[in-house]
């Protein structure tokens, strides 16, 4: 799909909304339903049937200046429901320069996949890296400035200010109120009519992400639990003060046109730095954690699709020992390896049904299986917007 396209997609989107006027805003339905035979590390779908995020969205144009859009999801686990507005944002349409703004609630612009919505991935969940230090997707209040350069090659800038709830470290007792700051830069272009690419770069700073060595130790319990944990909150498993990401993709489509068939190839890499401030005396604190994943999709005929993808998060469990009468937190490095394997159907652009198996080796959670087959099938009622890149 060639990226221009895609740009100008978005663009034509946009317009579309304000020639049918602010009182006709579009509205869609996405239904996520699977069966699951075992359980992911930090996933959040369950063993047995269930429903992912149920999303409901109103889009549209507020004016010639202003475009709007509000996300709920409905999240089940077991019998209970919870409601959580994912999006609820303004955006500027006309600023000058190649400018715009938005603000509110939304996802942030960080790496490949995260500015997507969940519905729109090639795979049953997120990458483990993902999830450890995103929370699957990480999306706050917060506000964003971005720039698309008067270039030939695609090239934009952005900065992003977040108060960082989702992305906080256990116990802080006075966080800052503006957690997170985020700077992006992503460059793009084509190779002649079948090739497209873009390539992205991230800096996120977590004013609120460094753990405490002393708070740690008394909540190592609850956070072992949390890791365990396979309900549908969005918080981070894994923080720390900076998170670098480069992303990279490349498509490819016989004469530009994706709609019979085509192949992506993605990957990132995220680094996250200073996950514990240095105190307490201990001298096996971590430094950094990392993960990365590859990824590719070929659509081999306009109906059906298969993929595969590999990813690792490394990191470290905190484990209480005593010695000489005193307590010391020591850390065991250990590392979640993730094999995927997935076909779907397509019946058309709004209808998905996925199997995907997943292999899973895993020294740090210890609390997922090895095997685990999911059957998924994701369906787009009403109007559905071009999707990104």
């Amino acid at each position: 799909m060639k990226l221009n396209a895609v740009m100008a997609g978005l663009v034509v989107a946009c317009a579309h909304s304000v020639a049918v006027a602010a009182e006709s805003p579009a509205i869609s339905v996405i239904l996520d339903g699977y069966y699951q035979d075992g359980d992911r590390a930090l996933g959040a779908r369950e063993d047995g049937f269930g429903l992912g995020e149920t999303e409901l969205a109103l889009s549209g144009a507020i004016d010639d200046q202003f475009y709007g859009k509000a996300t709920v999801v409905l999240a089940t686990e077991g019998s209970d429901t919870e409601v959580e507005l994912e999006e609820a944002f303004i955006q500027t349409l006309a600023l000058p320069a190649g400018f715009s703004m938005r603000a509110g609630r939304f996802t942030a612009d960080l790496g490949y996949l995260n500015n997507q919505h969940l519905h729109t991935d090639s795979f049953v969940e997120r990458p483990a890296v993902y999830r450890a230090f995103l929370g699957g997707h990480y999306f706050d209040d917060g506000l964003r400035l971005n720039w698309v350069a008067p270039t030939d090659v695609y090239w934009t800038l952005g900065l992003e200010g977040f108060s960082g709830d989702n992305l906080q470290a256990e116990g802080l007792e006075d966080p800052k109120s503006v957690g997170v700051y985020h700077l992006y830069s992503k460059f793009g272009g084509d190779w002649g009519t079948d090739h497209s690419w873009q390539l992205g770069l991230s800096w996120l700073r977590n004013e609120n992400g460094q753990g405490h060595l002393e708070e740690h130790e008394e909540e190592e319990h609850a956070e072992e639990e949390a890791h365990a944990d396979h309900g549908h909150s969005h918080s981070a498993s894994l923080t720390g003060r900076d998170l670098y990401v480069v992303d990279a993709v490349y498509k490819w489509a016989p004469n530009g046109n994706y709609k019979n068939n085509f192949l992506t190839l993605s990957g990132e890499y995220l680094y996250m730095d200073k996950p514990f401030e240095q105190a307490g005396g201990e001298e096996n604190i971590p430094g950094n954690y990392d993960g990365w994943y590859l990824s590719g999709v070929y659509q081999f005929n306009p109906k059906w699709s298969a993929g595969l993808r590999y990813g690792e998060v490394s990191s470290a469990m905190a484990h209480e020992e005593e010695h000489d009468g005193h307590h010391h937190i020591h850390f065991e490095d250990g590392k979640l390896k993730e094999t995927e394997a997935m076909v779907a159907w397509h019946n058309s652009h709004f209808s998905t049904i996925r199997l995907q198996y997943t292999h899973q080796s895993d020294d740090l959670y210890e609390s997922a299986d090895d095997h685990i087959v999911t059957l998924q099938f994701v369906m787009a009622l009403g109007a559905h917007g071009a999707h990104q890149f």
